[in-house]
């Protein structure tokens, strides 16, 4: 097999890459070790910055979003006796959207599908190599047992944290890896429950934090900040709503409930892997950064990865030009360990830990943000979206 550019992982940033090069004429193909089914039904993030959405638009993918999708306007920060909304076009312009990444996941396979670039599931024993040559390639089995070598200019790793790309940038001593373990994890449901909210909430409970998502006008997405060592199985239904109805009272104001569809628990942390690039293997997503959901970051930085580098492989493969693929790991990771800071500072401020002083201290920047015009700006063009090149 041939192609220019080998993709490992069809998650969200490999599908777009793949993409984004076919729309400038650069073939690939995708590989997903996972099969179809399985990559379509994992439950991720759901807000998309306002690049994010017009990136995918501009790369014939917004039909089903802008039908579907909802645009938020802003979000409300709460903490005992306030509920403040934060007015995202009036602060800074810009507006995000409530759109799961499942959906974004369907409608990127659905187009790679439908006279797409080669799009391989169920593969396995993946093994990149040669990624210091002009001609790297992938060796890998096939669904249907076959050992197969896939020759390429290119290998761009979008395989995730878990995935078999990241260790060969960074490993024998060829870069540097940092992670921060956050002491508390989210408790996240789904539920067949109309959002009784027009906009995100997050609040600052002394029990801990909570935030009301939601998916569609008929579906809500809900979250309780938990101890890690917490059990799913410990959490009855009742004992959920209990919880999300203390830390979300506000005078005047119900919590909308219904069936809950969906129910785990998500660790928290930040990851950030330096370099992104080795050679002709390149980084993107989760194979080279993760951070905490309380800043809607991780689908957005993904994204952002992908359109700088397909931008700087388009550059390399047609013109010749290796500036923007020597410069793409720098230009990513300022982009990167900005949306980290932002996440760590959103989960910072509203995740209750440490004794009264620390929420002493959380309470009065929650304060500050609800007074400030300029202070509000801030965390609005960061949650809404940076440029892609800082």
């Amino acid at each position: 097999m041939r192609t220019q550019v080998g993709i490992i992982g069809a998650g969200p940033a490999g599908l777009l890459l793949s993409r984004l090069l076919a729309l400038q004429g650069i073939d690939s193909v995708v590989l997903e070790n996972r099969s179809r089914e399985y990559v379509e039904a994992r439950i991720r993030a759901g807000i998309l910055e306002q690049h994010t959405v017009d990136t995918l638009t501009a790369a014939g993918l917004g039909d089903r979003l802008q039908r579907e999708g909802l645009e938020h306007r802003g979000i409300y920060l709460q903490y005992p006796g306030t509920r403040h909304k934060l007015d995202f076009p009036e602060l800074c312009g810009r507006s995000v959207w409530v759109y799961g990444q499942t959906e974004v996941t369907k409608d990127l396979i659905k187009a790679q599908l439908d006279g797409g670039p080669p799009l391989l599931f169920e593969v396995s024993d993946v093994r990149p190599e040669d990624v210091d040559t002009d001609a790297p390639r992938i060796r890998f089995v096939d669904a249907d047992g076959t050992e197969q070598v896939l020759e390429c200019d290119v290998i761009a790793g979008t395989d995730g944290f878990h995935g078999v790309s990241r260790p060969i940038v960074t490993g024998g001593g060829q870069g540097r890896t940092w992670e921060r373990t956050y002491p508390y994890a989210w408790l996240g449901i789904l539920a067949d429950a109309a959002p009784a909210t027009d906009e995100l909430i997050y609040a600052w409970h002394p029990e801990g934090f909570a935030l009301y998502s939601m998916r569609s006008p008929k579906v809500s997405r809900l979250y309780l900040q938990v101890d890690p060592t917490e059990k799913i199985e410990d959490w009855s239904d009742d004992r959920i709503w209990d919880n999300l109805a203390t830390r979300f009272a506000h005078e005047g104001w119900e919590i909308t409930t219904g069936t809950v569809t969906e129910k785990s628990i998500l660790p928290m942390r930040s990851f950030v892997s330096a370099p992104m690039r080795r050679g002709r293997l390149f980084l993107a997503g989760d194979a080279a950064h993760i951070v905490p959901p309380t800043g809607a970051k991780g689908l957005n930085l993904a994204v952002a990865d992908v359109t700088l580098l397909a931008t700087a492989l388009v550059r390399l493969l047609q013109e010749k030009q290796s500036d923007l693929v020597d410069s793409y790991s720098d230009r990513a990771l300022a982009r990167v360990w900005r949306c980290t800071h932002f996440s760590w500072f959103m989960t910072s401020m509203l995740h209750r830990s440490g004794d009264d002083f620390d929420a002493e201290l959380q309470l009065s920047q929650l304060r500050r943000i609800v007074a400030s015009e300029s202070a509000a700006r801030e965390l609005a063009e960061n949650y809404t979206g940076l440029p892609l090149d800082l």
